[in-house]
């Protein structure tokens, strides 16, 4: 089992944190596109409940209906919507978040790296022979 870096587990959680917000986009969309089928419905609705033709006054109770029916739906739909928008909203910023603290980590692990390695050349450099010869006196 390898050890993974405190900067590759929050890469692991970016991507999921970013499938999740992917998730929330696309409920977003789908309420979106229900709303727009619902608001179409309701034109056509209203226009026949507007019409001169008899075929239409004579189902005008029925229409009535269904566009009480369809501004109940678009109502619940609006508030889905806003829902989705809010859910969306908090899954960006947690992503952000976590990839900010990634790139944190990122930037923490070169510089220790970076030590290390200078550690490595202060070390290497007073275990030469040479070196041993002029530390005793």
């Amino acid at each position: 089992m390898t050890d993974k870096t405190r900067s590759e587990k929050l890469k692991r959680l970016v991507a999921v944190q970013r499938h999740l917000e992917q998730m929330a986009e696309y409920d977003l969309a789908e309420t979106s596109r229900q709303r727009t089928e619902v608001n179409q419905s309701i034109d056509n609705v209203v226009t026949a409940l507007g019409s001169l033709d008899p075929v239409h006054r004579a189902f005008s109770q029925s229409y009535a209906d269904r566009f009480e029916r369809l501004s109940t739906k678009d109502k619940q739909l609006t508030g889905m919507q806003q829902l989705h928008e809010m859910r969306l909203q908090r899954e960006r910023a947690k992503g952000d978040r976590l990839e900010e603290g990634m790139k944190e980590a990122l930037e923490a692990e070169r510089r220790e790296a970076d030590d290390n390695a200078v550690y490595d050349v202060i070390d290497q450099k007073f275990a030469t022979p040479a070196s041993s010869k002029l530390q005793k006196p």
